[in-house]
């Protein structure tokens, strides 16, 4: 048995309802944690010192639960940087750019594309994420679907199998031939590496009917369900969404009323991706009106070559407050406990007792400084179990 305590803390985010208020807050805080898992928070005062094997003092730092970042798209190659100069000058953003990034990617071997993937973990960590989510959907091959999760599960669990990102070229005159594809000997060879499955249903990609089919075909196979919907424009893509009982729905830019609703009756989980807007010059989606429904919501930083190619959750934090009407509290929640809830886990995303000690400390008296000072980096320093 290992035990640590983590003293000195000058604010401590527990989400923890043993403290006070929707954040569980304590001041001039400790953490103990034993084996990884946390075992007590509480006052610096009352902190079970003799039982820690070591003792870390953080000098007055603010220490929030590592964000949880439950939508990336990290295993790729190649970039799309003149895509984003162009769309800058005025093109609109499509979902055709994927096209070049998976003909780059299939041509990528195995070494680049791991060397690429620790890079972007690497980035992760520094920025305070300590669990997230690595999609495929860059092949769109069998062989290409299959290995690219085998990469993803080197770095995470949370793998989600996204053979259907859009059609190939190759399948152009015959996209039912790819959903059949998708549905058969792709799954097939995916189904090993992955805990989910995943579709961007969306014009120009994958219709209503279609992606029912993939998911069902997924969740009769033991995956968890998740869909990428309303990016682009409005659809039918929520309402399959709950109606699948879906984890988590991903984009939500362009909701009806009647999908707040069905969000906010149902468990899956609106995730919100605004570096996606931030980048295509899409409008933000309205957190404020999905949270005063009653919906669960989570923030993440969808980190891939074309929509959205950063990896900072500090910084989707910023603009979920700046332009989607989030609180910094609220912020803090939908990136971390949030995220957790979209991937239905229950021992991350929050530091009561049990949860994986997961923790950032910052560098900064508070987590408000984390949408108060964007682009700065303040977390000092990840720890992970």
């Amino acid at each position: 048995m290992s035990a640590t305590l983590v003293t000195g803390i000058g604010e401590l985010v527990t989400f923890d309802p043993a403290h006070p208020g929707p954040l569980g807050i304590v001041s001039d805080a400790a953490v103990l944690a034993v084996d990884g898992r946390v075992e007590w928070t509480g006052p610096s005062a009352s902190a079970p010192r003799s039982d820690a094997d070591e003792i870390v003092d953080v000098a007055g730092a603010a220490v929030i639960p590592g964000f949880v970042d439950s939508h990336t798209h990290l295993v790729f190659g190649g970039d799309r940087a003149a895509e984003f100069e162009a769309r800058m000058a005025g093109r609109p953003y499509t979902a055709g750019g994927i096209r070049s990034t998976v003909a780059a990617t299939r041509a990528a071997p195995d070494d680049e594309l791991r060397a690429r993937l620790q890079r972007f973990v690497a980035e992760l960590h520094a920025q305070g994420t300590t669990t997230f989510e690595v999609k495929s959907g860059y092949g769109l091959t069998v062989a290409d679907e299959e290995r690219l999760l085998r990469l993803a599960r080197e770095v995470t669990d949370e793998t989600t199998y996204l053979g259907a990102h859009v059609v190939p070229p190759e399948y152009a005159d015959d996209p039912e031939a790819y959903v059949e594809l998708v549905t058969g000997d792709m799954l097939d060879a995916c189904l090993p590496h992955a805990r989910w499955i995943d579709v961007f249903c969306e014009t120009g990609a994958f219709t209503v009917e279609q992606s029912r089919r993939i998911l069902t075909a997924g969740a009769a196979r033991g995956l968890g369900v998740r869909l990428h919907a309303a990016q682009l424009g409005p659809g039918e893509g929520v309402a399959l969404a709950v109606e699948l009982d879906a984890a988590s729905v991903d984009h939500c830019t362009y909701l009806s009323d009647d999908d707040v609703e069905r969000l906010a009756a149902s468990r899956t989980v609106a995730t919100l991706l605004p570096g996606v807007e931030f980048s295509t010059r899409h409008p933000y989606p309205s957190g404020r009106r999905l949270l005063d429904a009653g919906a669960t919501v989570a923030l993440a930083s969808d980190c891939n070559p074309g929509s959205s190619f950063t990896s900072s959750m500090p910084f989707c934090m910023a603009l979920a407050v700046r332009e989607m009407g989030l609180t910094p509290a609220e912020a803090l929640q939908a990136a971390t406990l949030g995220g957790a809830a979209a991937l239905r886990r229950d021992d991350v995303g929050h530091l009561r007792p049990g949860a994986r000690a997961d923790l950032a400390v910052l560098a900064a008296p508070s987590h408000i400084h984390l949408a108060y000072r964007p682009g700065v980096p303040l977390v000092a320093r990840t720890v992970r179990a």
